[in-house]
This record gives structure tokens, C-alpha cells and sequence, in this order.
């Protein structure tokens, strides 16, 4: 009678398999979530308008004053929203991921700032007084400032930025620009009137020809970041091992900070400097996509959109008929996050 034992077949094709089909659910789940929140973002606000009246207003409008509300208020209002909070969540994921630092947003490179010192230079030394002029501004400066802050961090290294040097460089260049916009809004009345309501970050009473400005700058940065996805993946590792699995470093991180730039100068430039999300939505996107980039950067994308018009309805409903900035509400909530995120005792590793 032989004794030995029948050959050990391994199936590894089969956790991969459920491991897809958990992925894949997760993500139909977060489209659900975002569809639910567009439509509570275009049927909620200061006028009633019934689901039936919205449905009409979208596919078959007559020029009723709930067609116009829908159509050229909430709409455009709910897509700014859904392309500021996708821009804004994978940005985030970005950032934490070439810093690997879990308390990093996207205005660590100094977009943030670079916008508004721009946008209120316009104002004071060209008079420009029109929201759909100087949003050109922000993204100028927003890019302009990620240059000089990649090229700080890039001084004095031959193996191109890393993290630390990233994070100093974009600490200063923010600081010197947030010192020049302050001096720019105590000079001028009508800068620091717009400043203010910028910096409360809304998506409220921006046009569809806003929609239309930031989308290609959006979308470039959201192919950017996917084709980033599997560098980062690799980074992740250890610069060390990911150049010996053949990566360019130094490509890797400087795509990484184009895509970051594009995207949170566009959603800055547009909607003001929303707090939180690129913070909070990585947190909230990583346990469900565990640490592969290539659906953490989806992931992230649709839950920043749904947090994004989720605050944003929010901040309708709790001053009704008035309304609250999203950007006021998010900081209210990202806060007691924030404050949780450091108080953890096993912080995310990245």
C-alpha cells in the first residue's frame, strides 16, 4: 500500500477572482452613492421643485421657472461638484502616496495658495472682476507655484525631490504666498471681498461656462494619475526596490505632481479652497481598495464627488432658505476626522 501523499494543487486564481469581484462591487456601490447624490444635489434647495417637475426639467424642459432653476442653476452647480470633488479625492490619494504621509493633502505643494495670490494680484492690478476671468489666474498661479515648489525640492538632490523635500519646499512657498495675498487684501477693499468668499470654498453661483474651463484641466490630470497609478504602486515599496523593478523614479514623481496640480488647481481655482477632502476621502477609499493605486485613485475619485454634494446639500438644508458654503460644512466635519486620524494609536502606514 503506498504512503505517499496525493500532489498539493494550488488555486491561486481564486482569492484573486473574489478579491475582483469584491473590488468591482464595491465600485457599482460608490456609483450608486454618487447618482443618489447628484440627484438629493438637483432636487434639494431654497425652492421646492417636485421629482416629477426635475425629471421634466432634465429630458423634455418647457421654460417653466423650475426649468430654468434646474437647468441652469443646479445642474451646472451639481457638475462643478461632482468634477471638483473627483479632482479634489484623487488628488488627495496622489499626495499621500508619493509623500507617504497620511495627514498630506493636495495643498502641500502650495496649489492652494498659488491660486488665491493670483486670483487677488488680478483683481488689485488688473481689475479683473469677473469670476470667469480670473479663474485663468488661479490656474496660472496654482501652476507656477507647484513649479517652484518641485524645483526647491529638486535644489541641492541629484536623484530629483523626495518627500521631505517636497513637504519644506511647499511649506515655504505657501507661507510667502499666503504672507503676499494677505498684504494684497489689506491694500485692497475689492480683492479682500472676493478673497473671503473664495476662501470659504462654494460651489454656488458658478456658471456651466466655468464647467466647461476646468474639464479638459481635470481630465488630463485624471489620465495623468492612472497612468501614475502603477509607478506609485511600485514606489510604495521603497524607492530602492522600485528602481530595481525598473522604474524612473524621478518620472514617476514629477508625473505625480503634474496630475496633482492640474487636478487641485482646477477644483481651487473653481470652488475655492474646499478643506478636508483630499484629506479625509484616501482614508475612507484605502480600506475598501486595499493598497493598489490603480482603485484606490477610482475609488477616492467618486467618493470625493459624493462627500463634495453631499456637503453641499447639507449646507442647504441646515440654513434653509439660506445656505451654508460647502466648504464651511466639510471643515466642520473634517475637523473632529482630522483630530481622530492623529489620535489613532496605529496610524495608516503608506
Amino acid at each position: 500500500m503506498s504512503t505517499t501523499a496525493p500532489p498539493y494543487r494550488a488555486r491561486p486564481s481564486a482569492p484573486l477572482h473574489a478579491i475582483q469581484r469584491r473590488r468591482t462591487l464595491v465600485l457599482g456601490a460608490l456609483l450608486a452613492a454618487l447618482a443618489a447624490a447628484v440627484l438629493l444635489s438637483v432636487t434639494i434647495g431654497a425652492k421646492s421643485v417636485p421629482l416629477g417637475d426635475t425629471w421634466q426639467a432634465l429630458t423634455a424642459p418647457t421654460g417653466t421657472e423650475n426649468d430654468i432653476v434646474i437647468r441652469t442653476l443646479r445642474v451646472p452647480r451639481t457638475a462643478l461638484g461632482v468634477i471638483a470633488g473627483i479632482a479634489l479625492g484623487v488628488a488627495g490619494a496622489l499626495m499621500q502616496g508619493h509623500t507617504r504621509n497620511p495627514l498630506a493633502d493636495p495643498g502641500l505643494l502650495g496649489v492652494t495658495q498659488g491660486a488665491a495670490f493670483a486670483m487677488v494680484a488680478a483683481i488689485m492690478v488688473f481689475g479683473v472682476s469677473s469670476l470667469y476671468v480670473y479663474i485663468w489666474f488661479g490656474l496660472a498661479g496654482a501652476l507656477i507655484a507647484s513649479v517652484g515648489v518641485f524645483a526647491l525640492g529638486m535644489a541641492g538632490g541629484r536623484g530629483g525631490p523626495t518627500p521631505v523635500t517636497l513637504a519644506l519646499a511647499g511649506a515655504a512657498v505657501s507661507a510667502f504666498l499666503y504672507a503676499l495675498t494677505s498684504a494684497i487684501v489689506l491694500l485692497d477693499e475689492r480683492a479682500m471681498d472676493t478673497f473671503r468668499f473664495w476662501q470659504a470654498g462654494s460651489i454656488a453661483g458658478r456658471g456651466s461656462p466655468i464647467v466647461w474651463q476646468v474639464l479638459p484641466f481635470v481630465a488630463a490630470g485624471l489620465i495623468l494619475a492612472l497612468a501614475n497609478a502603477p509607478g506609485l504602486n511600485a514606489l510604495s515599496l521603497g524607492e530602492d526596490v522600485a528602481r530595481g523593478l525598473g522604474q524612473n523614479v524621478t518620472r514617476t514623481r514629477a508625473v505625480g505632481i503634474v496630475a496633482i496640480t492640474l487636478l487641485t488647481g482646477a477644483a481651487v481655482a473653481a470652488c475655492g479652497a474646499v478643506a478636508f477632502i483630499g484629506l479625509m476621502v484616501p482614508h475612507l477609499a484605502r480600506p475598501l481598495s486595499g493598497p493598489d493605486h490603480r482603485w484606490l485613485l477610482p475609488y477616492a475619485g467618486l467618493i470625493g464627488a459624493a462627500l463634495m454634494l453631499a456637503g453641499d446639500v447639507l449646507g442647504r438644508v441646515l440654513a434653509w432658505p439660506g445656505e451654508l458654503e460647502v466648504g464651511v460644512v466639510l471643515a466642520l466635519a473634517g475637523a473632529p476626522f482630522f483630530v481622530a486620524l492623529v489620535r489613532r494609536r496605529k496610524p495608516v502606514r503608506l
